[in-house]
């Protein structure tokens, strides 16, 4: 089954806790605090796998959860960090983040990319020993890992789309200069899903071709097939538009060219400056005049036209030779590049719901929402520390530390935060 859209839900791992230990050794009185830190939660990792095609495993598991950092030992032993959870996908899967649509990653290259963040681990309670507390009974807990639903939206890779009506020969001629072997009957959409081949021009140059399945008026409103695989020609180098001359089917091969185009057009109107080359199939069907009024029709648009008959490869040659030639000159395949997450108004996160509490003279502040604030906060730049600071204000965390008895100079520690309280 061909599957190229699916919604899953992925959760990082937690960040380990922080151990609170004391030295114990024999003939060594008071050892002081030797608690180690938590380890890192696993990353949630996205990347390619070659050997597959689809998104079809995506329908029967939709939860995908990252293992937890170990907490901290004695000794000052840290915690192991967790292994990262590689999710595997097909080249050409765009991840989304689910309620806002936002691009998070293309997933064209072998790189891996990480998705959700782990957690990171607390620390233990040796960070916390100073010359007056020396005996810290307390340590951080780790961070949350991040946790998210997101949209798998395949795009195939190809270089050259083949576009049309049903049944109009496209599979035929992907069958015919390359190796793949789609479905072929003399019915409408036989092809249910994109087919890809590899074609090898005459100077051993090879590029991809895709067998788009046949496109009807009102594919970009859901009629038909081709609404489900619009968005496989969107990257595409080229477009190879291919037209039965013959109007063996009763349809004017002028009005099938122009029909299609529109449906392009209003999917993506980007579409309409893709490099276009028109095939005119089933020749042998059609008189010369057919031919000639319909080669006139679309050099007259601007196009380069090749009458062909896919079934006997006839002439099929310098359409390929045409097509790798205009190839050569079009940059690469498009890739997207991921969109940046906004920063969030400070009024909008309103009154906060915090705890907080007084461990040997520390402020430990701890709320849900505090961890994916101070991960979206760059504190090596001042613009991004003021924001930190107005967002504290503006939901009460400031007012509810000076309730809690938090005075100037005193210790205030977020989750892997740890900063003085100034008035």
């Amino acid at each position: 089954m061909f599957v190229d859209i699916a919604k899953i839900k992925i959760k990082a791992g937690d960040g380990g806790a922080g151990a609170v230990a004391f030295h114990r050794e024999k003939f060594v009185a008071s050892g002081g605090p030797d608690g180690g830190d938590g380890g890192r939660g696993g990353n949630v990792v996205f990347q390619v796998d070659e050997n597959l095609s689809t998104l079809a495993d995506f329908r029967y598991k939709r939860k995908y959860t990252a293992q937890n950092g170990e907490p901290g030992k004695g000794k000052r032993c840290s915690g192991k960090n967790a292994e990262d959870l590689v999710i595997r996908v097909p080249r050409g899967t765009l991840v989304k983040e689910a309620s806002t649509g936002r691009l998070l990653a293309d997933l064209s290259d072998k790189e891996p990319h990480i998705i959700a963040r782990g957690g990171r681990g607390g620390w233990g309670n040796t960070h916390f020993a100073t010359p007056t507390r020396q005996t810290p009974r307390f340590a951080k807990p780790g961070t949350p890992g991040e946790e998210m639903e997101v949209t798998l939206e395949l795009k195939l890779l190809a270089d050259v789309g083949l576009v049309g009506f049903p049944n109009v020969g496209k599979s035929t001629l992907i069958s015919v200069v390359s190796e793949a072997k789609p479905n072929i009957a003399n019915y409408h959409f036989t092809t249910l899903t994109p087919v890809l081949g590899v074609v090898t021009g005459k100077d051993k140059t090879s590029f991809v071709m895709a067998d788009i399945p046949g496109l009807v008026e009102g594919a970009w409103e859901g009629v038909g097939l081709g609404h489900q695989f619009l968005r496989h020609v969107e990257r595409c180098r080229l477009l190879v538009h291919i037209v039965d001359v013959s109007g063996s089917e009763g349809r004017d091969p002028k009005e099938d060219f122009e029909t299609i185009n529109r449906e392009l057009v209003k999917f993506n109107p980007d579409l309409a400056a893709r490099p276009m080359v028109v095939a005119g199939n089933k020749c042998d069907l059609a008189t010369d005049e057919q031919i000639e009024d319909f080669r006139a029709y679309v050099e007259e648009k601007g196009y380069r036209f090749f009458p062909i008959m896919a079934a006997i490869r006839y002439e099929v040659d310098p359409l390929l030779d045409c097509i790798t030639e205009m190839l050569s000159k079009l940059p690469p395949v498009a890739v997207f590049e991921p969109e940046p997450e906004p920063i969030k108004p400070a009024e909008e996160f309103g009154h906060a719901d915090v705890t907080i509490r007084n461990a040997d003279g520390v402020f430990i502040v701890e709320g849900d929402w505090l961890p994916h604030l101070i991960q979206s906060v760059n504190f090596d730049d001042y613009e991004s520390i003021q924001y930190f600071q107005r967002v504290l204000i503006n939901t009460g965390v400031i007012d509810a530390l000076r309730e809690a008895g938090c005075g100037e100079g005193d210790t205030v520690s977020m989750y892997d935060l740890e900063f003085d309280f100034i008035e």
